[in-house]
């Protein structure tokens, strides 16, 4: 039911974005399907088969005799199919149980998706029946399934094999069966095949469902393996292997590759919404990983500098040296503005993103630091020097602190990682108006600027004094504007608006600015106090906005929901702070750690996006935010962000050196085993007892 102001609730959802909760997703990136648990494709909503963000097939229904079936299960097999089981009833012998059964399976691949239909017959005397499959195809762009609009069928036509359809530019899909339809219909496009079986017989159908599309890809789908090693653990609580595991499916089947350099893998953001380039995610993703091995962050590193902003442009938000936010096909439009019904228009390339650029600088470094190869490194050291420049030429506000302003008139009005219209708020509820300065942009800005200057020493470039005078600077300034008091203490401000006010929201941001160097061990100390208090730590994860203030909302988008990622760079933070000796800091790491291990069982290990920040209850489940992606990229790479916070690897790959200062949890929680992991390009493994000490084998 939907509702508008002055009038009652309907049930008309048309112009809203859809739900996802109820669906099973399979990800092969860039293709993708969302369907019913029942394996049908019903038409609505964002059900379809998908690829490069457009919609392939919008409906496959599967009838016998003209009726539905009675599902019986639905699950996933892997990341990139699913499989289903459903009971014929009426069809066999009369009694309660089911003497005939259909197991259909869905699966994607990079470029098409394959469908397989198996009829059994346990009945004593022969069955015979009619197999349908109703088709439909609107090649729907993914922001207009986003949004709510409905596509429009298109014209179907027979093939002696089965259907095809062909929309704008000369895009065309088929749909070719084996064996070929009894009977193949355009319009209703629907393959029907008569079957007769005996006791024991089965009888199978294979569809595949391919698209010829002669445009240029903007992403595409990665050759050979994936660039991620493959790690195992042991641990004492088994929810961190099996979220692990899962964690690594879901990573691998979201890779993609540039068009423009195949060797070079990226991580697409999230299914269903975000299955391209978006750059703060891949980059703080690929972050993540880095204990995996360093060829995916080299390859996100290629692809955005192959990107990088070249001239001004308020329209896209362009600007010399500014990592892009995110590549489309084409334009995209959609709700999401500051005032009711106001429309977002994106270009195909857009740069609204404060915070990417100095997360490629910090993926620069840290990749060095873990052991990308030096002539690699020294390429992309021109694009270092850029970016450096755009956060003192154009990041730079007249406050002195890196901040965002949309100048186009249609971009996003909120240009940080809670970029919804309403993410920025003061505690009393009202929006901070631009430009904004978020406190975890200073915390990037400055440990960007003396990672670079690390960078340009180590290499011999000049500039490095510049950069840490600058990062010093705006050290100085964040301390003197954005530290508040309150009735718990002191706290960083969440930002300053356009007047320079503080916004004095406690929000998950304050786990952002851990472990950057921009906090004194005793600020350290109040964050982590922060962290852990219950009106941020739900027990399910970090909440985005303290529940104590006006806005909060457990089922809004960034006002009090728990995001995976948020909570797992808040652990990281708590961890480093921890094993810096501040106080409160490894119980609150602990905490976190395990809110996301409590809530991942009820997601199947493959956590969502973002899910509800209700307070966890004994016996209740955390509640799912209905339209999160799910896989989401800097989810799923979560599971590997908690791992390295409980190892504590400090690599330093340029000076032959690789220590550990591993999180202290409770003297029950025992040891932690980790094979398969990378450093400098050699295999690693790593032993932490339960008493913290240790041992660790380099190949």
């Amino acid at each position: 039911m939907t509702s508008t102001p002055g009038q009652g609730p309907t049930t008309d959802t048309a112009g809203q974005q859809p739900y996802l909760h109820e669906l099973l997703a399979c990800v092969r990136a860039p293709a993708l399907a969302l369907a019913d648990p029942d394996g049908q494709l019903r038409g609505s909503g964002v059900q379809g088969i998908y690829l490069a963000d457009r919609r392939i097939l919008s409906r496959s229904v599967l009838t016998v005799a003209g009726a539905e079936l009675a599902p019986i299960s639905g699950e996933l097999a892997g990341s990139s199919a699913l499989r289903s089981v459903s009971i014929v009833r009426g069809l066999g012998d009369p009694g309660a149980d089911p003497t005939v059964w259909i197991e259909r399976r869905l699966a994607v691949s990079g470029s098409a998706a394959t469908e397989s239909v198996s009829i059994t017959s346990a009945a004593r005397q022969p069955v015979t029946a009619r197999l349908s499959l109703e088709l439909a195809c609107d090649l729907a762009g993914m922001a207009a399934v986003k949004a709510g609009i409905a596509g429009a069928a298109l014209a179907a036509a027979s093939r002696p094999d089965g259907l095809s359809w062909t929309g704008p530019a000369g895009v065309r899909v088929s749909a070719a069966a084996a064996p070929p339809p009894t009977e193949i219909a355009a319009d209703p496009a629907r393959l029907s095949w008569d079957v007769e079986l005996g006791r024991g017989d089965t009888r199978l159908i294979e569809l595949s469902y391919t698209v010829t599309d002669p445009g240029l890809p903007v992403v595409s789908a990665p050759a050979g393996e994936s660039r991620l090693a493959a790690p195992t653990i042991q641990f004492g609580d088994p929810r961190l292997s099996a979220l692990l595991a899962q964690s690594l499916a879901d990573l691998a089947a979201l890779e993609l590759a540039d068009p423009q350099a195949p060797e070079d893998h990226f991580l697409g953001a999230g299914a269903p919404w975000y299955l391209t380039l978006f750059g703060r995610d891949c980059l703080i993703s690929a972050r993540m990983l880095l204990p995996l091995g360093t060829e995916l962050a080299a390859g996100t590193l290629r692809t955005l500098a192959r990107r990088q902003g070249n001239r001004v442009d308020p329209d896209s938000a362009e600007e010399p040296g500014k990592i892009l936010h995110e590549i489309r096909a084409g334009e995209i439009e959609h709700a999401g503005g500051r005032q009711p019904g106001q429309r977002m228009r994106l270009p195909a390339t857009y740069y609204g993103t404060v915070d990417a650029t100095p997360l490629w600088i910090l993926l620069l470094h840290d990749s060095w630091r873990w052991g990308l190869a030096e002539q690699e490194v020294e390429q992309l050291l021109p694009n270092l020097e850029r970016a450096l420049a755009w956060m003192a030429d154009y990041g730079i506000d007249d406050n002195g602190f890196l901040s965002y302003a949309d100048r186009s008139g249609h971009g996003l009005s909120n240009q940080g990682w809670k970029d919804s219209a309403d993410s920025i708020q003061f505690r009393d509820g009202r929006l901070a108006e631009p430009p904004v300065a978020l406190s975890e942009v200073q915390a990037y800005g400055y440990a960007a600027a003396m990672a670079g200057a690390a960078l340009l020493d180590a290499f011999g470039r000049p500039g490095g004094q510049r950069w840490r005078s600058w990062a010093a600077e705006l050290a100085e300034r964040f301390r003197q504007r954005f530290w508040l008091t309150d009735e718990h203490g002191g706290y960083p401000a969440l930002a300053l608006d356009g007047s320079g006010e503080p916004v004095d929201s406690v929000a998950s941001n304050l786990g952002h600015l851990l472990g950057t160097g921009l906090l004194t061990a005793p600020e350290s100390a109040l964050v982590a106090g922060r962290l852990g208090s219950p009106e941020l730590s739900s027990g399910f994860g970090l909440r985005t906005l303290a529940s104590s203030s006006a806005g909060f909302n457990p089922l809004s988008y960034h006002n009090g929901s728990v995001w995976t990622h948020d909570t797992a760079i808040a652990i990281t933070g708590l961890a480093a702070a921890a094993a810096d000796g501040v106080p409160g800091a490894d119980a609150a790491a602990a905490g976190l750690i395990e809110g996301l291990l409590a809530a991942a069982p009820a997601f199947g290990y493959r956590m969502p996006e973002l899910h509800g920040g209700h307070r966890a209850e004994p016996g209740r489940r955390p509640i799912p935010y209905p339209a999160s992606c799910r896989p989401q990229a800097w989810s799923a790479a979560s599971a590997m962000a908690i791992v390295t916070a409980l190892l504590g690897p400090r690599p330093d790959a340029a000076a032959g050196s690789l220590g550990f200062r591993p999180l202290r949890l409770a003297p029950d929680a025992g040891g932690l085993a980790v094979t398969g992991l990378r450093f400098a390009g050699r295999p690693l493994s790593v032993r932490v007892s339960a008493e913290g000490e240790v041992t660790g084998s380099l190949g």
